[in-house]
């Protein structure tokens, strides 16, 4: 009698124990669809090795929603209406020191980039509001800057939303491109 109740006891114990575990098991998140992608300025900076001294002036985090076939800008982003420049949380950019952008002095700091999507023209937006999802809690009223900048059509459309950097005198272009879709923000540093 006395070894059933050693063994009864040891199977509730380590039955317990298995189950304590299988509750605190991490559980992690799928892939998501839209990958987090990170840009700079110069587009060497984070690859650099140290004795090649190049720092970075601006990072963009974003993440990067596909065509998969879709119409994209009018249909699937609206015009007229505020996006969050790529998908999931608001893109962000961090600028290593001060910059202009159509003619305003921008601060070394973190903003949140939004944009206003239109046939024609964009509007892109710098906003000091961070760490939101989408545009769904956008607060114009912290916007820190808005320019207008012209569309480009593309020949061919390109699957993944990308941002790049082209070199210019004395700053950058800011190069959004998706679907048939590409605009241009200019960044000037003094």
């Amino acid at each position: 009698m006395k070894h059933i109740f050693i063994v009864v006891f040891a199977l509730l114990y380590f039955g317990a124990q298995g189950q304590e575990a299988a509750q605190t098991e991490p559980k992690f998140a799928n892939a998501d669809s839209s990958p987090a992608d990170i840009v700079y300025f110069p587009l060497n900076a984070a690859k650099a090795k140290e004795e090649e001294l190049v720092k970075p002036k601006i990072k963009i985090v974003y993440s990067r929603p596909q065509k998969k076939g879709r119409e994209i800008f009018g249909v699937l982003e609206q015009f007229g209406k505020v996006w969050r420049f790529g998908a999931n949380e608001s893109t962000e950019i961090r600028f290593y020191d001060k910059v202009v952008i159509g003619g305003k002095k921008i601060k070394a700091g973190t903003y949140s980039i939004f944009a206003i999507p239109n046939k024609d023209t964009w509007t892109i937006i710098l906003n000091s509001e961070t760490d939101k999802w989408g545009a769904f809690s956008y607060d114009q009223t912290k916007d820190i800057i808005r320019i207008n900048v012209p569309v480009k059509t593309l020949a061919k459309p390109i699957e993944f939303f990308s941002i790049t950097f082209i070199p210019k005198e004395n700053g950058t272009g800011l190069i959004a491109a998706w679907d048939k879709t590409q605009v241009e923000l200019p960044i000037s540093f003094k």
